[in-house]
Order: C-alpha cells, then sequence, then structure tokens
C-alpha cells in the first residue's frame, strides 16, 4: 500500500532537533542502550498491531523519542522487525542447544528442552508471539528465518537420537522434527490457557509423552 511504504521511510525534512512536547523526549543514552529501548517500543508495538498495523510513528511515541532518531538506529520499519526476529530466534536457538547439551542422560534431555520451551514462552511471550504468530510469517525472508532455527533445533534433536538408536539418519530426522514440533505446538497451546495449567505441570506432560515414545526405539548394542 503507498500509505505503508510512506510510512517506513525516514521524513527527508524532519530536522534532528524537532521540539517535542515536554516529557515527551528522551534523555540522551548510549547507543547500545538507546537500540534496547527502540527494540523493545517496536515489539510492543508489533504485538499490538501486527507488522503491517505498525507504523514508525508510533513506535517512536512508545519510545519516547523522535522519528529521525529511530531512523539513525533503523533505517526502515523492515530493518527493525527482522532485529527483533533475530535476536530472538538467536536466544531460542541457544537456550535448546544449552538444554540439550546440558546432561548425556536421554531421560532428562527431552525433559529439560520441553521445560526450556515452556519457559521461554513463560518468561517472554511477547517474543514468542513476534517471532512464531506474526503476520509476516509468510514472507520469504521470515519463512527462511524460521526453517533455520527449526533445522538446527530439529537437526540437533536427530543426532543425539542417531547416536543412540539404530535408525537411520534420515529417520532419526523425521524423529527430530516430530520432537521440536511437539515442543513448540503443546507450548504455543499452553500459552493460550492464561495460566489456568501451571506451566511445570504442562510440561512434564509433554515430557513424559515424548519420552514414552523416543524412548521405545531400539539402543545401538
Amino acid at each position: 500500500m503507498v500509505h505503508e511504504a510512506r510510512a517506513d521511510r525516514p521524513p527527508a525534512a524532519e530536522p534532528q532537533s524537532s521540539p517535542r512536547p515536554a516529557g515527551q523526549r528522551s534523555a540522551r543514552l548510549p547507543r547500545d542502550e538507546r537500540r534496547a529501548q527502540l527494540l523493545s517500543a517496536a515489539q510492543e508495538v508489533f504485538v499490538a498491531n501486527g507488522y503491517h498495523g505498525a507504523a514508525m510513528d508510533e513506535i517512536a511515541e512508545t519510545a519516547h523519542v523522535s522519528k529521525p532518531v529511530l531512523y539513525q538506529h533503523f533505517p526502515s520499519k523492515r530493518e527493525l522487525y527482522f532485529a527483533l526476529l533475530d535476536s530472538h530466534l538467536a536466544s531460542l536457538t541457544d537456550l535448546m542447544l544449552g538444554a540439550l547439551n546440558s546432561t548425556t542422560d536421554n531421560k532428562e534431555r527431552v525433559q529439560a528442552v520441553m521445560r526450556a520451551y515452556f519457559r521461554f514462552i513463560a518468561s517472554d511471550d511477547q517474543a514468542h508471539r513476534l517471532v512464531f504468530e506474526s503476520d509476516l510469517v509468510n514472507d520469504p525472508d521470515v519463512s527462511s528465518r524460521l526453517e533455520t532455527f527449526n533445522r538446527t533445533f530439529a537437526d540437533a534433536i536427530a543426532r543425539v537420537i542417531a547416536g543412540d538408536t539404530k535408525l537411520p539418519h534420515l529417520e532419526a530426522e523425521l524423529l527430530g522434527r516430530g520432537l521440536a514440533g511437539m515442543a513448540q505446538v503443546s507450548a504455543r497451546y499452553w500459552l493460550e490457557t492464561d495460566g489456568n495449567l501451571d506451566l511445570d505441570v504442562a510440561s512434564d506432560l509433554i515430557y513424559r509423552l515424548a519420552w514414552r515414545g523416543i524412548s521405545r526405539f531400539p539402543k545401538e548394542s
């Protein structure tokens, strides 16, 4: 839409020193702190309005900065969204791989992975909604990032399965995708229960379901 394209471009004529109402201007911050502040405001707006419904004007207002300050750090709404997406996916990847590598006991591994995924959602449901429920998920650049995360997570699970069973690699990959999908789908449903089901109870139910299935496969002799 023409209106959205204009909203996504920096205003050429607006001076950096344009006055704002009293109390609106944010104090000068180090670059990293300012960037974090802008990302936090952007996440709030993206989750509330969706990518297409979010405007850079509203993000700047939420962050209590002028639009030129916002554009100094993020030249477009798309770049701002991808900065958030990449940050959350990197954190989630580290969290999942850390849980998977936290023990050599496979039963404890399954439990740790499920619990870590549920706790990621519990600690920041906005991050999860931005990553997995955005109205931009079908964008090729977004879907490729999500596929990279899913593949990395599933491949790590598959390597453990392949190393512990007699299953060929392709079959282990399929099981890895299945376990990763189980974590994601069940945790997303748990989020919709609005706390009516205890987090540890929920993650333990899914862990037991997953373990009872995967533990039935033959071990390498």
